[in-house]
Formats: structure tokens, C-alpha cells, sequence
């Protein structure tokens, strides 16, 4: 996109997490709505596998799926040496984890890093600390969050500039007011990131198509409008790409498995005690890996797992290249789980098998993602500027195309991404 207009460019990102396109409408997101009207929009926007937020904050950041950045999932094993160990990739302390494990964080470089010297990258999020820190894991801009905020290099930012907000509703709204009043309406950055933690944290308590729901979607809508009335407030100063979007959708829990629990009770207790099987769970999906030294004789295993009810398809260690993964490390499979039509209380329809992670006890009834059903991988992304016309894109569109998209729009190269610009 070619433009005549004198002032420096800027792109502000908004994610809404968990907001399926489904649930976009006049009627319970007016303003967002309202928005996509005059916006051009990805009509065929999906996620990435699996559809989890810290996977997705690194597939934005990067421009690459899963399998080529190297955070694999919400939860993820990493070898020790010894054992596989599974860990909670949204933990403060799991990028030093990671990185004493592989030698690094992300296998690629981030849209923090690629603008570092074009004019930087400010993120504030209010997900988990992984989902947040993976926009950003080496410091090469600012993260503000509520577990540490931290400038250039991993200075920590204290008083005024640390995030100090609630994992709320309430949260989400002061996050946003300190937004656009510090960053969208101050010397913004070339590109600012606004990343809230609901309709996704609200789902995880509430089933889908309920009052909670309905009035996170409402609180959702009026902070998008107000990011809209603080970019129109600064068109003076700044030529401004605002991108509005979300990570991945939801579905209903109907039912839970352990699936270690499961793999120790037909016969491979020693393998799971040992550490030689890990099982990460990614709420209706679940990465399984396994020590290459154990995979042959694993056939059977994945046999047995495919007759049972909980079981969707099972992506074997030869299919992971569907998913975008390596098919040659440790992680040996992937299992969807099974999905029904049966509609919730509300009438919702969509019903998965979530894996359970022994962690948190599943909330049957309420939201889950994770995997790759039609609901949950249903994310909207609208793009809005002057010089874009309005239009659908048609042609299929995913996360990983956003990377290139700011990229282009700053002008910056973006060779070498998996994504593809939208603006061209």
C-alpha cells in the first residue's frame, strides 16, 4: 500500500482473546460491527494449532506457526536431560526455562525485534504472563503486564509505567484507558499492541451465549471504541494502520479425560513415572510426546487411543507435518477430541472432550479451545486505514499473516515469514 501522506506511520493491534467471528454482530459488538464495515476484512481468518493464546501471541509476534517458532502449546514438554517434563508455558519463569532447555526462546526473530530500530513496539496485555511475554521474549521493546513489566533489554518498569490492573473485566478496562491515554496519545511506538483478556476469560467460568458472556462481549465492544476514538483523536500526528482482531474462538466443554492417566492404566505407567511419555494438555486437543528411543514400538498405543469415545482424530508423528510441526523431535502425536453438534443451555451448539492437565478442574458446560474445531479456530480480523479500501478478503487467511502485514505497512522487509501481507 502506497500512500502520499507525510506522517509517520504507526500500527495499532487490538486483540480481543477468545472473540469467535460468530459472536462479531449488530446487535452484540455494535461498535466492532460498525467497525468492520469500514474496514477491510478477513472473511476466511483461522488459527493456528493448536488455538491457544500463548501459541498465538508467538505466531502474531513471528509470522510463523507453532512448529517453526518452537512454543508448541499452552503446555509444553521439554527435556531435561533425562526425562520429558511437561510445563505451563504461561508462567513468568517459563521463557528461562525454555531457553536452559533449547538454547534459546522463539526459533525466529519478533515483530519486537524486526522494529526495534523503526520505531519499537509496545505491548500491554492482560492474559497470562506467557501469553504476554511471548509477544516479546527477549526484550527487545516493552511489555507492560501485571506479573512484570519490562522495557529494552528486560529493564523492569516500576510505579507509573508497571501494569499493576486485575485479571478482570474491570482489568481489561483500566489496561485500556492507560493504553491510549500512555501510548496511543503520548509518542507512540510504530507499532502498540493492545491485548485483553476477555470474552477468553470470562468463557473459561461461563458457557458460551450466557449473560457473563453477553456482557463481556459489551464491555469488549466499548473498549475497541474507545482504541477507534484515540486513533481518531491522533490522525493528526500519525498515519495509522488499526488492526482489530482476535486469537481464536470458543467451544463447550462436555466432557473430560486425563489422557496420562489413561496411558499409565493400559499398561505404560513406567513410561509415563519415567518421564519417557509426556502427555501436554491444550484444553480440546493434546500434544503427546514421546523419547525416541520408545517410538517404534508405539503403535499400538495410538491404536487403542483411536477406538476410544474421547478420541477425535489422531494426528500420528508422520501427519504432524499437516499441523505445520516437525515430524522428527520428541512430540510423537497430536489427538483433536471428539466433538458433537449438541447444543449448551443457550444453544450453542459444539460440545468437545477436553483434555484434562490435572492443574485446574475442568468446568464442564463452560468454554474451552484448543484444538481444531470449527468454533474455536474462528477467529475475526478486521484491518482499517484510509488508503485501504473496503473489501473482503476472500482467499484464506490466518494469524501468521499479521506479522507481515505491520511489516509492510512500516515498511519494513518481511522475507522469509510464513505470512503473507494483507495488504497487497
Amino acid at each position: 500500500m502506497t500512500t502520499n501522506n507525510p506522517k509517520p506511520r504507526r500500527v495499532v493491534l487490538v486483540i480481543c482473546d477468545g472473540l469467535g467471528a460468530e459472536w462479531v454482530s449488530p446487535a452484540l459488538t455494535p461498535e466492532i460491527h460498525a467497525l468492520s464495515q469500514r474496514s477491510r476484512v478477513a472473511a476466511c481468518h483461522r488459527a493456528v494449532y493448536p488455538s491457544v493464546t500463548r501459541v498465538s501471541a508467538a505466531s502474531i509476534a513471528t509470522g510463523h506457526h507453532p512448529g517453526q517458532h518452537g512454543l508448541h502449546g499452552n503446555q509444553m514438554a521439554l527435556s531435561d536431560g533425562a526425562r520429558l517434563v511437561v510445563h505451563n508455558a504461561g508462567l513468568p519463569d517459563f521463557r528461562d526455562r525454555m531457553r536452559r532447555a533449547t538454547g534459546r526462546t522463539l526459533q525466529v526473530p519478533t515483530l519486537a525485534q524486526r522494529i526495534a530500530h523503526h520505531g519499537g513496539q509496545v505491548a500491554y496485555s492482560n492474559v497470562s504472563a506467557g501469553g504476554a511475554y511471548f509477544l516479546d521474549p527477549d526484550h527487545h521493546g516493552t511489555v507492560c503486564h501485571r506479573s512484570g513489566s519490562f522495557g529494552p533489554e528486560g529493564i523492569a518498569l516500576k510505579g507509573k509505567q508497571h501494569l499493576a490492573v486485575s485479571h478482570d473485566l474491570a482489568g481489561d478496562k483500566e489496561m485500556t484507558a492507560k493504553f491510549c491515554a500512555q501510548v496511543l496519545e503520548r509518542n507512540a511506538p510504530a507499532l502498540a499492541i493492545l491485548w485483553l483478556a476477555n470474552p477468553d476469560l470470562t468463557l473459561h467460568h461461563h458457557p458460551l451465549g450466557s449473560p457473563e458472556h453477553l456482557d463481556a462481549l459489551r464491555v469488549v465492544d466499548a473498549l475497541v471504541s474507545s482504541v477507534v476514538s484515540s486513533v481518531g483523536q491522533t490522525s493528526g500526528r500519525y498515519d495509522t494502520l488499526l488492526m482489530v482482531g482476535s486469537d481464536h474462538g470458543h467451544e463447550t466443554i462436555g466432557k473430560s479425560v486425563h489422557i496420562g492417566n489413561w496411558i499409565a492404566s493400559v499398561g505404560y505407567e513406567a513410561e509415563i513415572r519415567d518421564g519417557q511419555i509426556a502427555v501436554a494438555s491444550q484444553g480440546n486437543s493434546a500434544l503427546l510426546y514421546v523419547v525416541k528411543s520408545i517410538q517404534p514400538r508405539m503403535g499400538p498405543l495410538l491404536a487403542r487411543m483411536a477406538r476410544q469415545p474421547w478420541a477425535g482424530r489422531i494426528y500420528t508423528q508422520a501427519e504432524l507435518a499437516e499441523l505445520k510441526f516437525p515430524t522428527d523431535g520428541d512430540l510423537f502425536a497430536a489427538v483433536d477430541m471428539e466433538r458433537t453438534e449438541v447444543p449448551n443451555a443457550y444453544g450453542v451448539p459444539g460440545a468437545r472432550w477436553m483434555v484434562e492437565d490435572g492443574e485446574e478442574r475442568p468446568e464442564i458446560g463452560c468454554g474451552q479451545h484448543g484444538g481444531l474445531g470449527p468454533q474455536e479456530t474462528n477467529p475475526f480480523l478486521l484491518l482499517a486505514h484510509s488508503g485501504i479500501p473496503v473489501s473482503r478478503v476472500e482467499t484464506p487467511t490466518s494469524l501468521i499473516d499479521i506479522a507481515p502485514t505491520i511489516l509492510d505497512f512500516l515498511g519494513v522487509t518481511y522475507e522469509g515469514l510464513s505470512g503473507q501481507s494483507l495488504l497487497v
